[in-house]
């Protein structure tokens, strides 16, 4: 594989997808500049193989490795998703041992099916179908008091599952983050410089990790950590939400890095 002159890493949700519309149109002239320089963009994202494939395929990406579920698993370049596993299985016992009490204020993407998801997440049927096909997470809506959520991740906790906050909802897993399976991607390429894009608290390891970590602005979510403290590079902020705000970051950062 040829080293490339850096790689970028992005969030989708909220980052490179609009909050709303889920279109990534604002950042069309950015991204045909990345290929242009033969710059890999690999998604990193909460949404699942099936998901991300599509979109990927869609962009032109396939020859790209993924980041799936947050981070709990990697999609290969070229490959098909696999579905399912015991990985999944396990997330969803544990849940259901829990007390009713704590239970019944977490509602998984198992507990909504698919015509819940695609009402809470306004995507179209075949999308939310797709988002429900998981392998190594459970993202779900968390409608109960914050005290509560925190021993319901203090009980999960003891069954080694963590719990993730991104924009939208609460993400149980058996671990590791967008930065662990980013580790993995930049030695698939021979390291280098890596830019890394995001909105969310989910994202702050790999904004930190990456030699210039960049906040797109989002006025739906949760803020994240001060970040200059523990980055490895450089963190910066764009004014633009979303894909506007993508393109807002990137061009001039192609700029910059050609010279």
């Amino acid at each position: 594989m040829t080293q490339p002159p850096f790689i970028v890493f992005t969030d989708l949700d909220g980052t490179l997808l609009d909050h709303a519309s889920y279109s990534y149109d604002a950042a069309l002239p950015a991204l045909a500049a990345l290929k242009d320089l033969g710059v890999p963009v690999i998604l990193a994202s909460s949404k699942t193989g099936p998901e991300i494939a599509v979109l990927r395929d869609e962009l032109g990406l396939a020859a790209c490795p993924a980041i799936v579920e947050n981070g709990a698993g990697l999609l290969p370049a070229h490959a098909a998703p696999e579905v399912g596993g015991h990985a999944y299985r396990d997330l969803r016992r544990a849940l259901d041992v829990l007390p009713p009490a704590l239970r019944g204020s977490f509602r998984g993407f198992g507990d909504l099916g698919p015509h819940g998801v695609a009402e809470n997440a306004g995507l179209p049927p075949e999308q939310a179908a797709m988002a429900c096909r998981r392998s190594f997470s459970e993202p779900g809506i968390w409608s109960g008091s914050a005290a509560d959520e925190a021993a319901f991740v203090a009980v999960l906790a003891k069954s080694g599952i963590s719990a993730r906050r991104g924009g939208r909802y609460l993400t149980l897993s058996h671990g590791g983050t967008k930065a662990d399976r980013m580790v993995e991607v930049a030695a698939q390429y021979g390291a280098g410089r890596s830019v890394a894009l995001g909105d969310a608290p989910n994202d702050a390891e790999m904004l930190a990790s990456a030699d210039i970590g960049i906040v797109i602005a989002n006025p739906h979510g949760n803020a994240l950590p001060d970040l200059a403290q523990i980055a490895r590079g450089e963190i910066r902020r764009s004014t633009k939400f979303g894909p506007e705000g993508w393109n807002e970051m990137m061009l001039p950062l192609l700029s910059e890095w050609a010279l």
